[in-house]
């Protein structure tokens, strides 16, 4: 999870490098560091904290300018946050320097072998084994020596490593962290574990794969497999705007996501939708949705937030199209015991497509015979790339660390996928079709109404962040809607909160229900079959003190007559309220968080993208 970065070239890579740290930083920012050539030899600084106190630092460098840097934001595994564990880690003769995303699992053997050897060392870290062994293996070829040691490492990781001795070389190393190359002009590259660090200097990007070396010089790259072998890697085009991983004027990156889905919610539908003729279209899934309309059985792996969206994807498949489904942890999925089938039909979601747990389930059951199907965000990430087929969200890059746009987008994507089983299947007359597509491609117009709603959100939560602990509440589709809700509050203001299903509390959790605990609660469609249930729920809740702050549709006097808050949203089909529900808590997450003091595109203990396990 933590972030990588690397320069050779004419250019000014120290400059490059900090920049490209600071574009990271949502992969990690417990400690930052940097090492150059200058001047004869390689200098390091390293430091607690964020880049901004990094970069102060370097103003004690011998020279601002280097054409040889690599440089890092640690996100802590193996050793506390401090100066000392901070990467770029070295050998014992501070010759040979390497930044490494991943982790080592055997690196306690491995040190104590080091030890008996006469090696010495200064960190906590796993990574610094790497580079005791790469010290131990060379002889006068950096290459050679990180060819030698790669086979020794259990575990993942992804690597640049610099040695002193040759100046013009820059050596990488990937298995399970991602990595990726920019080719800017002749001789000169950068390196990276995300292309959102790149892009602003070169849109053309070579995406290392799995027990790849790569070797970047004056006179190219030159990349091998780990028989040695040259693989020939053409440089893909990113297509990602530079605006669009900038802020754009709002004060943090999670809020401009929030506010971004009316757009991205429209990307995900574009070229996907016929609303006159009644149809939809996946096109990266068109050659496998007779074997997946046919399937016995579904089941969505995924992690986090993308794992709230595949439970909403299992009551699509399970309520639109009749298809028996599961929503899976993949990090529990991947040891699991159970049989992989080969009729059945596996769905990994994962905005980086680099989510370490899901990338492992994925290769798990394609070892097993199963086909796997991706709906990722990343073009060119590994799980893009192994699934058997796929659709991407097209979200654009999502900076801040508690996901917001991508999930609206992932759901979004999921329902189309289950109209194009629908449609598959001929399960629905035509009008019914045409009347789900409308609704859908009203969406993104609802969320915006929502979106107008923010300056009210805003003074609620001036109103209620100083509780600890709060309980959110939602029902079939609402359901994930609620746990979404609460784990958005966790991620980013630190207080206490559980989802449950609304109908649950009355098994356990309304013994917690006081005039201190408040209770979120989505009570939208009055036509469903489960609003009544969720208003008993809400009855239940007063008649015990709570404190109610509920979503409901516009109109809806029974709400507003029971909750002490409402938050109005525009009424959708039941199956579509959850890309409309969710936003409301985005904000509610986001403005308390700020009203708390949390730094909020940084919150504590989590990074972005769980590339490690």
């Amino acid at each position: 999870m933590c972030g990588i970065i690397g320069y050779l070239g004419p250019g000014d890579g120290i400059s490059l490098s900090l920049r490209g740290l600071e574009r990271l930083e949502y992969r990690g920012y417990d400690s930052a560091g940097l090492a150059a050539w200058q001047k004869g030899k390689i200098v390091c600084q390293k430091t607690k904290g964020q880049v901004k106190i990094l970069r102060q630092k370097i103003l004690s460098l011998p020279e601002s300018k280097s054409h040889l840097v690599i440089a890092h934001n640690r996100w802590a595994t193996h050793g506390e946050p401090s100066k000392i564990n901070a990467h770029p880690q070295s050998d014992c003769s501070r010759k040979i320097f390497l930044v490494h995303n991943g982790v080592i699992e055997n690196y306690q053997s491995l040190k104590k072998w080091l030890k008996e050897r006469g090696h010495s060392f200064f960190s906590q870290t796993d990574t610094e084994v790497i580079a005791h062994l790469i010290e131990e293996n060379y002889q006068g070829n950096l290459l050679e020596a990180v060819q030698k040691t790669l086979p020794l490492l259990s575990g993942a990781y992804g690597l640049a490593v610099i040695s002193e001795s040759e100046p013009e070389r820059l050596v990488v190393a990937k298995k399970g962290s991602p990595l990726v190359i920019g080719v800017c002009q002749k001789g000169e590259y950068i390196v990276a574990s995300d292309p959102v660090a790149i892009i602003e200097h070169t849109r053309k990007i070579i995406y290392l794969d799995d027990e790849e070396i790569g070797v970047l010089s004056p006179q190219g790259v030159r990349i091998t497999n780990s028989s040695n072998s040259l693989v020939k890697k053409e440089a893909q085009s990113v297509e990602w705007d530079l605006a669009k991983i900038e802020k754009e004027g709002f004060p943090h990156f999670m809020l401009k996501e929030i506010f971004k889905q009316p757009e991205t919610i429209k990307n995900a539908l574009r070229g996907r939708v016929n609303k006159k003729q009644g149809k939809v279209k996946l096109g990266g899934l068109k050659d496998w949705l007779s074997f997946i309309a046919n399937c016995p059985r579904a089941v969505f792996l995924a992690c986090g937030t993308s794992w709230h969206a595949g439970l909403i994807g299992k009551y699509y498949f399970e309520n639109l199209v009749g298809l028996p489904a599961n929503a899976e942890y993949a990090s529990e999925f991947r040891y699991s015991q159970q049989p992989i089938d080969p009729q059945v039909a596996y769905f990994v979601i994962s905005q980086s497509g680099e989510t370490a747990d899901t990338l492992a389930s994925l290769r798990k059951i394609k070892k097993h015979g199963g086909h796997v199907f991706g709906l990722i965000n990343v073009v060119g990430s590994t799980i893009a790339r192994e699934a058997d087929a796929g659709v991407y969200i097209h979200a654009g890059p999502e900076i801040g660390v508690a996901s917001t746009k991508a999930f609206t987008s992932q759901v979004t994507l999921l329902s189309i996928l289950a109209l194009s089983l629908v449609q598959e299947k001929k399960l629905w007359p035509l009008s019914e079709m045409k009347k789900s597509l409308i609704a859908l491609e009203q969406i993104p117009q609802q969320v915006e109404e929502v979106l107008k709603n923010a300056k009210r959100i805003k003074s609620l939560a001036k109103k209620y962040y100083q509780f600890q602990n709060a309980l959110y509440l939602g029902r079939e589709y609402n359901f994930p809607v609620a746990l979404e809700g609460a784990l958005k509050l966790k991620e980013i203001s630190y207080i206490h909160a559980e989802g449950y299903p609304a109908a649950e509390i009355k098994h356990g959790p309304i013994a917690l229900i006081d005039q201190n605990m408040p209770t979120f609660v989505v009570a939208t469609n009055p036509d469903d079959l489960v609003y009544q249930k969720v208003i008993t729920n809400i009855e239940e809740i007063k008649a015990r003190g709570g404190n109610i702050l509920a979503v409901a549709n516009s109109g809806d006097k029974v709400i507003e007559n029971l909750a002490n808050q409402v938050i109005l949203v525009p009424q959708t089909l039941d199956f579509l309220s959850p890309i409309i529900n969710i936003i409301p808590w985005q904000l509610w997450s986001y403005y308390v968080a700020v009203q708390r003091g949390c730094d909020v595109d940084k919150p504590r203990n989590l990074a972005k993208s769980v590339t490690v396990e």
